[in-house]
């Protein structure tokens, strides 16, 4: 059987975890000891909100832009109004690297996200101490036990936690460990496709009181109309606003949907 992009991401995350040999506990004192996050979950509650997203490659397509400036985008993303930024962190199959969430979080005063394969408890502490305000976890990528050691970790460490799902099945297991932010990723992990209907056919399934986010192939104000329409209270956007020769126009474009829906 094929390898597959997923299959070949966690198997290099998971090796890395192996070797990491650094005291767990020390690691977890320093993360308790940081700053208060800035409130990544908070930021999306008033009405409809950008997450836009530091992206420089992707396994899929290659390059997008591998030569950004992470501080310059990120404060681009702030001034077009976007909630929220999420930063690529993983740096073999991404491009990116903590350092790249850093210099955003100093550029600008919204949350971050750390966007990357989170699979160890040592990952969660990671993103603690480097600065980042919500972490990933992603269905598809852990089992379940995994999956609730993870979430209730980076919650005790003041994290936000966005649970990606991709199905029903993987969204009763987030509703399992009482996720509170759920984002549905249309790019399937196994071969990276897009499913552009996938947001909207999941939508009735979401329950009341989740913070409900879409993820992946969203590209302008028309997929917006659509998500908006459909329940989501945020979009998570990345290939097409660094693409975008405009950043914060782009990012501008998409809040206008959400604030002709508030009217």
């Amino acid at each position: 059987m094929a390898t597959t992009y997923l299959d070949a991401i966690l198997t290099a995350h998971r090796a890395r975890v192996a070797a990491d040999d650094r005291p767990f506990e020390r690691l977890v004192d320093e993360a308790r000891r940081c700053p208060p996050a800035r409130g990544f979950a908070a930021a999306l509650a008033n009405g409809f909100a950008v997450i836009a997203e530091v992206k420089r490659r992707s396994p899929s397509k290659g390059a997008i832009d591998a030569g950004l400036d992470p501080a310059a985008l990120a404060a681009a993303y702030a001034r077009g109004g976007a909630a929220c930024v999420s930063v690529l962190t993983d740096l073999e199959y991404f491009g990116g690297s903590p350092a790249d969430l850093v210099a955003a979080r100093d550029a600008v005063d919204v949350p971050i996200l750390r966007k990357d394969f989170t699979v160890s408890l040592a990952d969660v502490c990671d993103a603690r101490i480097m600065g980042a305000d919500a972490v990933l976890l992603i269905a598809a990528a852990l089992d379940d036990a995994e999956l609730d050691d993870l979430h209730v970790l980076a919650v005790e460490l003041g994290l936000d936690v966005l649970v990606e799902v991709h199905d029903e099945k993987e969204l009763e297991r987030a509703m399992h460990v009482e996720a509170t932010l759920v984002g549905v990723n249309q790019r399937d992990l196994v071969t990276f496709a897009v499913d552009t209907d996938r947001a909207v056919r999941m939508a009735p399934q979401m329950p009341a009181g989740v913070i409900r986010v879409a993820e992946s192939g969203i590209t302008g104000a028309d997929d917006a109309v659509r998500l908006v329409a459909a329940g989501y209270h945020a979009v998570l956007v990345g290939e097409s606003l660094v693409r975008s020769a405009d950043p914060a126009a782009a990012v501008a474009a998409l809040r206008a949907v959400g604030r002709k829906a508030d009217r």
